[in-house]
């Protein structure tokens, strides 16, 4: 990830298109509106060699932008278009096993933690980040509370940094912000904002500015 700032960071998750040239015009919009920490590819639908050439067309518009491009679940992908890292949903085996190969040449972060002792689970392995919901996880407005006790328990006593999914609207970022996650993944609330991509990350950033609580350096 890139560096941390005092604040809860946004990490955007890229919605499903088919269409490559739509999506890649949805990643420029959003990183121009402000700070992104990462940027999260998932496969979705697409086949090997067709999320293959998606990769290699959306991972140096999200690098150009500062931002860390991480491809969801897929190494030899991750590796053949140069992304900066790893977003894995398997369970321990797989993920221990990604750790083992690929840190610390690429971000190797973890979801698939669905409760405590998951999680705790996980956080053995070592990854860079832990991540509670799922990655189309934002069908409410607000983010699933479940989602925010855990990131705000976690948080509270485990270093490795955690990502919490917010929800479809923006405000539900705060939310995640005050149980003390270092990071919001968001992805409607981003990329269907009716005022654009753009607005809705410098809204985000401004509100995280003025609200989020700071964290101690």
């Amino acid at each position: 990830m890139t560096e941390p700032e005092d604040r809860c960071r946004l990490v955007l998750i890229v919605p499903e298109n088919e269409d490559a040239a739509v999506q890649a015009k949805g990643i420029e919009d959003a990183l121009r509106g402000g700070d992104v920490s990462s940027v999260i590819l998932p496969q979705y639908g697409l086949d090997d060699q067709t999320f293959q050439k998606r990769a290699e067309k959306l991972v140096p518009i999200i690098q150009a932008a500062g931002a860390a491009a991480l491809i969801a679940g897929d190494s030899r992908v991750a590796g053949r278009a140069k992304a900066d890292g790893l977003h894995m949903t398997g369970g321990p085996a797989e993920i221990g096993e990604a750790i083992e190969k690929f840190t610390p040449k690429l971000i190797v972060g973890a979801g698939g933690a669905a409760d405590r002792h998951a999680a705790l689970e996980i956080g053995e392995l070592r990854p860079d980040y832990i991540f509670f919901g799922k990655l189309d996880g934002d069908i409410k407005p607000e983010a699933h509370p479940k989602n925010l006790a855990l990131g705000e328990w976690w948080a509270s006593m485990v270093e490795i940094p955690c990502i919490v999914m917010g929800g479809s609207e923006i405000a539900s970022a705060l939310a995640v912000a005050e149980t003390g996650a270092e990071f919001v993944a968001l992805r409607s609330a981003v990329f269907a904002h009716p005022a654009g991509a753009a607005v809705a990350v410098a809204e985000i950033n401004a509100m995280l500015d003025e609200k989020a609580p700071r964290f101690e350096v």
